[in-house]
């Protein structure tokens, strides 16, 4: 049992017979009931993509790891529905750095610090009600001047808002 698995991939370029191809690898790192951090998985694949991902999830099952209480990822689409088709009891977290990331692309240096600081009111909220009144703030703000900054943020809530469940330690 790991109560927060985080899993992700990283495309690189490989030589194959002189022929450059890109390849995936697929890491899967858990975190044991003790806080342990331990490296579950590392698999080289093609491309990112959630089909693949649902077999690394499968075969991750079948070396024993049966039950997750959190699993946290990145926006790759399909990913929700490989991890419920592995996992159907495991709730899915889309990674806070990677929606900060995506978010902070489409914001100019001159204004990144102080976006930063007002998305952090959203995610370190104490609850999921806050979180989303923080949210339509920081929407409301800086909205007119980086219109494409927060679109993700309300179309994805329900696979943001999941950490208000648990506790700050979690």
């Amino acid at each position: 049992v790991y109560p927060i698995v985080f899993i992700d991939a990283i495309v690189f370029n490989v030589r194959d017979n002189g022929i450059i191809k890109k390849q995936a690898a697929y890491v899967i790192l858990g975190v044991s009931e003790e806080g342990h951090k331990e490296v579950l998985t590392i698999a080289i694949g093609e491309n990112e993509s959630s089909k693949y991902w649902l077999s690394v999830l499968n075969e991750l099952k079948h070396r024993g790891v049966q039950d997750i209480l959190i699993l946290c990822a990145d926006g790759l689409p399909g990913m929700k529905e490989a991890v419920d088709a592995a996992y159907p009891l495991t709730e899915y977290q889309r990674c806070i750095v990677h929606v900060v990331r995506n978010t902070l692309k489409y914001v100019p240096d001159k204004d990144r610090k102080a976006f930063a600081t007002d998305l952090k009111t959203i995610y370190h909220a104490s609850t999921e009600e806050l979180g989303y009144e923080q949210m339509h703030a920081v929407m409301e703000k800086w909205s007119k001047k980086y219109p494409n900054a927060m679109k993700r943020w309300e179309e994805n809530w329900d696979v943001i808002s999941p950490m208000f469940k648990f506790s700050a330690q979690v």
